[in-house]
């Protein structure tokens, strides 16, 4: 059994609708009422959740968006690129890894709207990161990407797009 099949055992994942695997390691067991939420919740949110995340090989994490912010922290093999596309179309990449000096972060914030895809740098290796999310994640808060409505709304991203999304 090779590195990333230990990892995805031993860390128990499952396979994730975005691409790659992932577990959920922490969800808060206090909530946040509705009433006090902004109005784009539709019910009570854990105060946080976490998971482990890993790609390996030439998989990536479609272009989706969350109604919270999105922390990810960067645990272990090839450093990986995080593509955000903010709603009025303005493309950031934030290089998710461990050599501070040569520009990569081990910490990058994803605002909430914000259509963003993660692929690896190096395909032949793989990535384990950790993502945190505040109010907690809830898959109603979740938004895949559709590849020809992101190209219809971004022409300007459209080979990034074509590259890292699906067809719904």
């Amino acid at each position: 059994m090779n590195e990333v099949e230990k990892l995805i055992k031993e860390l128990n994942l499952s396979p994730h609708p975005e691409g790659g695997y992932f577990r959920e390691t922490y969800r808060c067991n206090e909530s946040i009422e509705k009433e006090h939420l902004p109005e784009r919740y539709d019910g009570n949110r854990s105060i946080s959740t976490a998971i482990y995340f890993l790609l390996k090989g030439d998989q990536y994490s479609a272009f989706h968006r969350l109604k919270s912010d999105e922390i990810w922290h960067f645990y272990r093999g090839s450093p990986l690129t995080i593509y955000c596309i903010s709603p009025d179309g303005e493309r950031t990449d934030v290089i998710l890894g461990n050599n501070i000096e040569n520009g990569e972060s081990p910490q990058a914030v994803i605002k909430k709207g914000t259509w963003f895809a993660a692929a690896m740098n190096d395909t032949s290796s793989y990535t384990l990161v950790g993502c945190t999310v505040a109010p907690g994640f809830d898959f109603s808060d979740f938004e895949m990407g559709e590849r020809e409505e992101l190209i219809q709304n971004f022409p300007q991203h459209e080979k990034l797009i074509n590259e890292l999304s699906i067809v719904i």
